[in-house]
């Protein structure tokens, strides 16, 4: 009625996919299918325990996915197939998961660590640096069915821009590829931040953030959480 996007982890652990098996008698993925959660609609958080067949229904019904890459390495939860999906009708994004299984949310990280983590399972061939960026712009956009607002500088979109200082030591070497400099050279953080026309990071600050007080009332929070 409502056109509501809908959203679930689903197939993180192997734990859970004995658990669908021994209650339900159906595989995750089997199980959404069930209850009608397969549609272009949904997108699934994860998606590591997956095999053909279920890759084959994700993608005949359009589901978007955020591969969490980082956070299935944190928890020694599994690699997500997703060199086995991206030439499928899949929607594939990018995500963090959450502080408690990332720690740091550094989406840069995020992008670097997808690539990798794809290369040790299939090979030096199995993501370039721009596919894993696709994953992290477009692909995150399409996930969330705002292709046409966000995901690329385009007019008439959002002016949601980082930008990047070439110049630094981890980049030296690697201009020839900016793109896969980028990705692979361990980019800790961006120069230039704008978010919808507002920039919220000048020369590698925030411009309407005060740092320090920040950084000092999270150790605080952090300190008390552990009392």
């Amino acid at each position: 009625k409502y056109n509501l996007l809908l959203h679930t982890h689903l197939a993180e652990t192997k734990d859970e996919e004995e658990f669908c098996l021994s209650k339900f008698g159906l595989r995750p993925v089997d199980y959404m299918q069930k209850i009608g959660w397969l549609d272009s609609n949904v997108w699934f958080a994860h998606l590591v325990y997956v095999n053909k067949q279920d890759i084959k229904k994700l993608s005949a019904h359009n589901v978007g996915m955020a591969h969490c890459p980082t956070s299935n390495m944190r928890l020694g939860s599994g690699i997500a197939p997703v060199a086995k999906m991206k030439n499928t009708a899949m929607r594939i994004g990018l995500g963090v998961d959450g502080s408690s299984s990332n720690d740091s949310g550094n989406f840069l990280l995020e992008i670097r660590n997808a690539l990798l983590l794809q290369r040790v399972k299939y090979g030096a061939g199995a993501l370039t640096p721009r596919e894993a960026l696709s994953f992290a712009t477009m692909g995150g956009a399409k996930v969330l069915r705002m292709e046409k607002e966000i995901g690329s500088i385009e007019k008439g979109k959002a002016a949601d821009i980082i930008g990047f200082k070439m110049d630094r030591l981890e980049f030296a070497g690697g201009l020839t590829d900016p793109i896969a400099s980028l990705v692979l050279c361990d980019a800790k953080s961006v120069d230039f931040s704008m978010i919808n026309g507002e920039v919220v990071i000048e020369d590698g600050h925030f411009t309407n953030l005060d740092e320090k007080k920040f950084i000092d009332k999270h150790n605080k929070i952090s300190k008390k959480l552990l009392k």
